[in-house]
């Protein structure tokens, strides 16, 4: 039997956050609300962690050579929910999730 029959639809989240432990407890409290209400899951899967450098002049005029050099990273994971029912979709949105988590969710 061709897997694409068995799968009918999923729920797929993309959770981002410039804190790690933010993100891992924000991550922790979508699995298990959705188990709760008998949800199958995949995940957390860590995605790679998107890092941006700024290099900026200490100085506007003088003293070129002495620079200041900042870095963002930003933490992602990837969650799937299989077959969801509109109680876990209800549930999902309903949550109440700390600030500086971003949550993307794409149905498939």
């Amino acid at each position: 039997m061709n897997r694409k029959n068995i799968e009918k639809s999923k729920i797929r989240l993309k959770i981002k956050s410039y804190d790690h432990r933010l993100i891992d407890s924000s991550t922790k409290q979508i699995i298990e609300n959705a188990k709760r209400n008998g949800a199958e899951i995949v995940g957390p899967i860590p995605l790679p962690t998107e890092i941006r450098r700024y290099t900026v002049n200490r100085s506007t005029f003088v003293h070129k050579n002495s620079r200041d050099q900042f870095e963002i990273r930003v933490h992602k994971r990837l969650v799937e929910i299989l077959n969801p029912e509109q109680k876990i979709i209800e549930s999902l949105s309903n949550l109440n999730l700390p600030s500086g988590v971003e949550v993307e969710i794409k149905i498939i």
